[in-house]
């Protein structure tokens, strides 16, 4: 008989882990065959994570379609509140100034707090380096396959949080990374985050996406401001309300005076 567990397993991969087909197959209870769910199962190369697993994240629970399976290699710890955990986001073309502003912020909070962030170019990978550089932890949330590192300049980065850290994806093994699987993979990066800091963007991006799920979640959003005469996601932000930070003690009594029970 199969498990519950194989079932999801089975129809995420069938399906690519678009939830919505997944969702759609468990409705009209799809008629399955034992042999070939088992077979695709036991093909599954990374470990993985199912909405019925007494494992599965409090924290996904409560979002907007949690995902039915997580494809994940590394250490699940990671996911549990034993430490606050950091969202942290902003553009792909990372200026100078964001690359100075991300290391700076980053030395001294990643010493105590997980970095949660996308594996992107610029400020994602930034990030995940910094937390590694200091010895702290990080998750990276993928916007394609477990198995397709995306962008493929960030192989090395992918390679020592795969062996050491936490990746993470609800998209099964090498599945192209697509424009709509980026703002479902925010609406993780908000929900394993207890806040988010967004450090540059343009006001045409992924990063206000992630900022409006980290809102709707009740999460603090915490911005560095940016140059007057330049658009920006994080002044706008920071006029909508978001707190203005501009050193890592401001980021982490923010961080730890936040009550979200998320």
């Amino acid at each position: 008989m199969l498990k519950g567990q194989e079932i999801i397993a089975y129809l995420a991969v069938k399906y690519r882990g678009q939830w919505e087909d997944i969702y759609d197959a468990i409705k009209r209870k799809e008629h399955l065959e034992e042999e070939n769910v088992k077979e695709v199962v036991s093909n599954i190369k990374s470990h993985y994570l199912t909405i019925i697993d007494e494992e599965y994240p409090e924290c996904l629970k409560r979002i907007y379609q949690p995902p039915f399976c997580l494809f994940y290699y590394g250490n699940l710890n990671l996911i549990k509140k034993s430490v606050k955990h950091l969202g942290v986001v902003g553009s792909r073309e990372m200026s100078a100034y964001g690359r100075k502003a991300t290391d700076a912020l980053l030395k001294k909070v990643s010493l105590s707090t997980c970095i949660v962030s996308g594996l992107a170019k610029g400020v994602d990978a930034k990030a995940h380096e910094a937390a590694i550089k200091n010895n702290g932890s990080t998750i990276a949330v993928l916007g394609s396959g477990i198995e397709r590192c995306y962008p493929a300049t960030n192989l090395s980065l992918y390679q020592e949080i795969k062996a050491n850290q936490l990746l993470i994806s609800e998209y099964p093994d090498v599945e192209p990374a697509r424009k709509e699987h980026f703002p479902m993979r925010n609406r993780l990066i908000a929900a394993f985050s207890d806040a988010l800091l967004v450090v540059e963007a343009k006001l045409k991006s992924g990063t206000q996406i992630t900022a409006n799920y980290a809102l709707q979640q009740g999460k603090d959003v915490m911005c560095v401001p940016y140059h007057i005469d330049e658009e920006s996601v994080c002044n706008k932000l920071i006029k909508e309300g978001a707190f203005l930070v501009e050193t890592s003690d401001e980021i982490i009594d923010i961080l730890y005076s936040s009550n979200r029970g998320i």
